[in-house]
């Protein structure tokens, strides 16, 4: 490890001239100059020995690669809070980082491939669709890891891990603030397809409108799903596919609308904000107040998902062991799930988080 003698040497020399200057009578003016220039040449010195010496991190020669799904990584949702956990993998482990984003399900498996090929140590991919050409990729490449996102195999794949998230719970307490919050006494949801990581949270949603109505004697109506059917875009891509739901929806009566559809709710949130008001929005997977401030205004609350997290786990995982361990579930008890307020009463916030610490230690069943 080199220690950078010399640079060490001059500065002490240079510190030396100063003492010599000052015993001497020098002039103040001229010892102060001097002064400050050790002080600078020492500083620079001290960073620049410090630089070369300090320990690499443990993710360093780590090559931890992501596949999107189709709404690509900036649709304010889940394939954008992935790469978070990527990049916050590459700031504290050192590991680097690649990603290629897919326009149709026709690229996963090229995607795959070109990452096989590049040897990346890990590869997550990013959703429920592409749960068969992540386990085809991952049982070709045995010496390779994988992380999904929204899948887990049954029966395992060694070195493919899935991350899994209990949305059912945290959308629960969404359906049951939205009843309590409704004016007309209809809220709605939708799906954009109707694949399970899209459905649970449909479902939790309206048992938490159920919930309420038990609760407070009230008949609050759940537009979009009913238990086994409902509503769905067909994509996770159409902006104009989500304004056309809403107001569909809104024509129905609904003022609050929980769309679970990647950047086709992103349609939804403007349809709201067009309205003046009259319609609020649920978010889905992220805090949407924040991830969509232009549409700040409509949003009273978010169901969060922490893929970051999960994300970050996984790949630790291999830069620690070497590969995958079991699979990740997602729960408001481990947070994993939750929920963040945006525009809710205090008293009713207070209400729905007794109600999320009545799921987590399970004396409120789903």
């Amino acid at each position: 490890m080199r220690k950078h003698k010399g640079l060490k040497s001059a500065a002490l020399a240079l510190a030396a001239f100063a003492l010599i200057a000052s015993a001497c009578g020098s002039d103040d003016e001229a010892t102060e100059e001097v002064t400050e220039e050790v002080t600078e040449d020492t500083e620079a010195a001290t960073e620049e020995v410090t630089e070369e010496t300090a320990a690499p991190l443990p993710g360093a020669g780590t090559l931890a690669c992501m596949v999107t799904d189709t709404g690509g990584v900036d649709d304010k949702g889940f394939n954008q809070i992935s790469y978070e956990g990527m990049k916050k993998a590459e700031s504290e482990l050192g590991v680097t980082i690649d990603l290629l984003e897919s326009s149709s399900d026709a690229d996963y498996a090229p995607n795959l491939q070109s990452f096989a090929d590049k040897g990346c140590n890990i590869t997550v991919t990013v959703g429920f669709l592409l749960g068969d050409a992540t386990k085809a990729a991952a049982e070709a490449n045995a010496g390779l890891s994988y992380a999904i996102v929204d899948f887990a195999y049954d029966p395992p794949v060694a070195n493919a891990r899935g991350l899994v998230f209990a949305t059912d719970q945290p959308s629960f307490m969404a359906g049951y603030l939205s009843a309590a919050m409704s004016t007309t006494g209809v809220v709605g949801t939708y799906g954009g397809i109707n694949i399970p990581p899209v459905t649970v949270f449909m479902e939790g949603f309206r048992k938490g409108v159920e919930y309420y109505n038990a609760q407070k004697g009230k008949t609050v109506k759940l537009l979009g799903w009913d238990g086994k059917d409902g509503t769905f875009a067909g994509n996770f891509e159409s902006l104009d596919d989500g304004k056309n739901i809403a107001k569909s929806q809104a024509d129905e009566g609904a003022d609050i609308i929980f769309p679970v559809a990647g950047p086709v709710g992103l349609g939804s949130a403007q349809f709201a904000l067009e309205s003046g008001g009259k319609v609020k929005i649920i978010g889905v997977d992220v805090d949407m107040s924040k991830s969509n401030p232009d549409a700040a205004a409509v949003y009273i609350a978010s169901v969060l998902k922490n893929i970051d997290a999960a994300v970050f786990a996984a790949i630790k995982d291999v830069v620690e062991g070497g590969t995958v361990t079991d699979n990740y579930v997602g729960t408001l008890a481990n947070g994993g799930v939750g929920v963040a307020f945006t525009a809710v009463p205090a008293d009713l916030q207070a209400e729905v988080e007794a109600i999320g610490k009545g799921i987590a230690d399970g004396t409120i069943k789903l």
